[in-house]
Formats: C-alpha cells, sequence, structure tokens
C-alpha cells in the first residue's frame, strides 16, 4: 500500500474519530433517520471512552509509523484523532464527576449520607460484565406460560446460598418490542449479589404480539412468583424491590403504583404484588405524548398506537392515561429512584422530570432523582465509570429502604414485647382492647 494512501486512510480515521467524539456531546435529535445510528455512536463512545482513547492513540502510532508525518493529511488527521482524545478525556472527567450528582441526590431524597464504596477500577477495563467474585447466575427458571409464551427469569445470587436475603426483581428495555433479561441489568444486580441480595431477572411478552397491558400483567406474575418462590433460591420475599431500564423502567414504575389490582392480576387476583421501592433508569413515564413537547413529531404516538396500545390515542385516551405512571402516582406509592441521562435521545429527561416533579407532588413517600451530564440511553450497561457511580448509588438507595424496613420490624417486636396484656398497636398508639 502507497504511502499516499495510508496518509488518505488515516485523514478518513482522523475525521471519523473527531466526529464520534463531538457526536458525545451533541448527538443529533433529528432527523429522525439519524436519531439511531447517531445514539449508538455516542453510547458506546461515551461509555467506552477510555478504550475508544487508546484504540485512537494506538492507530495514531500505527498510521504514522507506515505513512509518514510530514504530508498536510498526516497532519491534519493527527491534529484531528488529538482533539478527538482531548474531547473524550473531557467527557470522562465529566463521568467522574457522576459519584457527587449521585450523593446529591441521596442527601436530597432521603437525607442519606451513604458510604457508597469504592470503583473496582479493574472492572472498568473489560467492557462486558460477564462475570463477579462470589457470584452465580441461575438461567432460564420458568415462571409462568401467559398467552401461549413461556415466560422465563434468571437468578443473580451469591455463589453461597443465603437465607432470608433481600431480593430485587428487575425488567428490561427494549421499547416493548425487543430486549432480553439476560443482557440487561448486570452491572446492578452483579454488585446487589455481591452484597448478599438475590436478583430476578424476569421475562415479558413482547409487542406486537402482546398488547398492553400484557406486559404489566407478566411482571406483576413474576413479582407474584419470587412471593411464592424467593425463598427457594434465599431470598426472603417479604421484601422486594422493583427495578427496569427505559420500557422495563415503565412497567416497573406501572407495576409499583399499582400494586394488587385484579385488572392486572387476571387468574391470580389474591396474589400479593406490592413493593419496597421502586428504581428507574432513563424510563418512559407518560404515554399521552400528543400535548408534551419532549417528543418531536408524532413518531412515538404512531409507535404506541400501532405496536403497543394497538388503539388510537384520541378515541381511547383513559386506556393511554392508564398506562401512564405519571397519572398513576398516589399517596401511598412506594420510594422510587430515577436516574436519567441529559444527552438521552430516545427517552428525552424531561419524562423523569415531570414524573419526579408530580411524585413529590402528590405521594407521601421520598423519591430520588440523579440527572447524568452526557449520559446517554442505556448507558448503564457497561461498567463504566459513570454506570459504576451510578449502580453504587443506587445500591445505597435499597440498601437503605432495607435497613429502614429492618429498624421498623425491630421497633415492632420490641413495642410487643414491652406491651402490657390488653392492649393492641394500632396506627402506631396504643390502644386499650
Amino acid at each position: 500500500m502507497s504511502a499516499v494512501r495510508v496518509e488518505q486512510l488515516f485523514f478518513a480515521y482522523g475525521a471519523l474519530a473527531l466526529l464520534l467524539a463531538v457526536n458525545v456531546w451533541r448527538p443529533f435529535r433529528r432527523p429522525f433517520v439519524l436519531v439511531v445510528p447517531s445514539f449508538f455512536a455516542s453510547w458506546l463512545v461515551a461509555e467506552l471512552a477510555l478504550h475508544v482513547i487508546a484504540t485512537n492513540v494506538i492507530a495514531a502510532v500505527s498510521f504514522l509509523h507506515f505513512g509518514g508525518i510530514r504530508t498536510p493529511y498526516a497532519l491534519s488527521a493527527t491534529s484531528m484523532v488529538a482533539l478527538a482524545c482531548v474531547i473524550l478525556a473531557v467527557a470522562q472527567v465529566r463521568a467522574g464527576g457522576t459519584a457527587a450528582i449521585m450523593d446529591h441526590a441521596l442527601r436530597e431524597g432521603f437525607d442519606l449520607d451513604a458510604t457508597r464504596g469504592a470503583l473496582d477500577r479493574w472492572s472498568l477495563a473489560m467492557p462486558f460484565p460477564v462475570r463477579r467474585r462470589g457470584v452465580v447466575r441461575l438461567r432460564n427458571v420458568r415462571f409462568a406460560e401467559m398467552g401461549g409464551v413461556r415466560l422465563r427469569l434468571d437468578v443473580v445470587r451469591p455463589k453461597v446460598t443465603p437465607k432470608g436475603a433481600p431480593c430485587l426483581v428487575y425488567v428490561h428495555g427494549g421499547g416493548w418490542v425487543i430486549g432480553q433479561r439476560q443482557y440487561q441489568g448486570l452491572p446492578l444486580m452483579m454488585e446487589l449479589a455481591a452484597r448478599g441480595w438475590v436478583c430476578f431477572s424476569v421475562d415479558y411478552r413482547l409487542s406486537p404480539r402482546a398488547t398492553f397491558p400484557d406486559h404489566l400483567v407478566d411482571v406483576k406474575r413474576a413479582i407474584a412468583w419470587v412471593r411464592e418462590h424467593g425463598a427457594e433460591y434465599g431470598a426472603d420475599p417479604s421484601f422486594l424491590v422493583l427495578a427496569g431500564n427505559s420500557a422495563g423502567a415503565h412497567l416497573a414504575a406501572l407495576a409499583a403504583l399499582t400494586p394488587n389490582e385484579a385488572e392486572y392480576q387476571p387468574g391470580f387476583e389474591p396474589a400479593d404484588t406490592h413493593v419496597d421501592g421502586c428504581i428507574g433508569f432513563y424510563g418512559v413515564y407518560d404515554f399521552r405524548v400528543d400535548g408534551n413537547d419532549h417528543w418531536p413529531g408524532r413518531g412515538m404516538q404512531r409507535f404506541l398506537e400501532r405496536l403497543v396500545m394497538k388503539k388510537s390515542l384520541d378515541e381511547a385516551r383513559g386506556d393511554f392515561e392508564k398506562a401512564s405512571p405519571i397519572v398513576r402516582i398516589h399517596e401511598g406509592a412506594p420510594p422510587f429512584f430515577l436516574v436519567h441521562g441529559t444527552h438521552d435521545t430516545l427517552a428525552p429527561v424531561k419524562e423523569s422530570r415531570r414524573f419526579v416533579e408530580r411524585f413529590r407532588e402528590v405521594a407521601r413517600a421520598p423519591i430520588g432523582y440523579a440527572e447524568v451530564p452526557l449520559a446517554q440511553h442505556a448507558f448503564e450497561m457497561f461498567p463504566s465509570v459513570r454506570a459504576a457511580h451510578v449502580v453504587l448509588g443506587v445500591v445505597a438507595f435499597a440498601e437503605h429502604l432495607r435497613q429502614a424496613r429492618d429498624g421498623a420490624s425491630k421497633r415492632r417486636g420490641e413495642n410487643e414485647v414491652a406491651m402490657p396484656m390488653g392492649t393492641a398497636l394500632t396506627d402506631g398508639n396504643l390502644q386499650s382492647k
């Protein structure tokens, strides 16, 4: 290969490297044809910034070795690669600030100064979290058959089977039409399992074959199954936290806000489907998309009408409202913790902002909210610096819920022991029988 051709390839590489780096800071939000490729590019490059910087350096050294450095092509390419690396380095520094953002969310939402623990620096070099020392995954446990579809779950738990461990049920994302339980939520579940939790990552029926509320029914069926069978895996199913990302965050929030509603529990109406807390990553919380300014155009409305709800918003507005977690918030809602990236181009950050505002107006329970700079959709799927800080903060929230429950149980036990005969505890007040 001639030196000129190598320099031209180097120039093209430099231009691409710079474009990808700029896309991290300014991803395309329209036209729609560019939104999806821009999302994938900014998502991967932002969360794997250190890997991309290393790749750029290796590529530049290789090109310069074979093609020389004195031609205009080579000089321009070197400048573009260097600028790309600087842009990504600044983004990486911003990612390190996520720790302070999570700490602020914990203090503001729960008055909690949590010791979140230190980052596992070695794990940051491995882009795919497939293993964790002391943690095992039990795959393909069948928990139901709904509408002719066999639903399965994976169990992530300590290697030494615990007894009476707190449990988390995780609902994967994928726009209600795609997605798999095996590959989502792993950093969070691995961290919780390493701390003694038992986590269940669950299936649900997907559209267009499924029609809402089939998805929600399946999530509630999974909760009911964990209540019944969780102890077989070392869990204490009386304490259960629900979590999800993207469409899974929508379903988790809706399930948390509609406990024990018979409409969404056909055939298992008596089952207890309440949860003790809910965690949502970059969710969609309002299906009434026509009047909101955070969904450009009518693409989201058409998507929901044709594939998920299979009815018109104009003709069935009540059904769309019932499917919107923001509408279902009530006084007795459990504690929530939401996380959303400022640069999310698939589920705009205003979805979470408006949900948090409404929750604080209506619910008695607290809510924590962390808005993460430069984070794209699905950012926490990789064990990046940003994702690691978010996971540690969310784990602190989950541990806080567990400790609060354990403390309340202990106080109830002490009250029962201290009560004289002939008294009962009603609504927190001692009353004579």
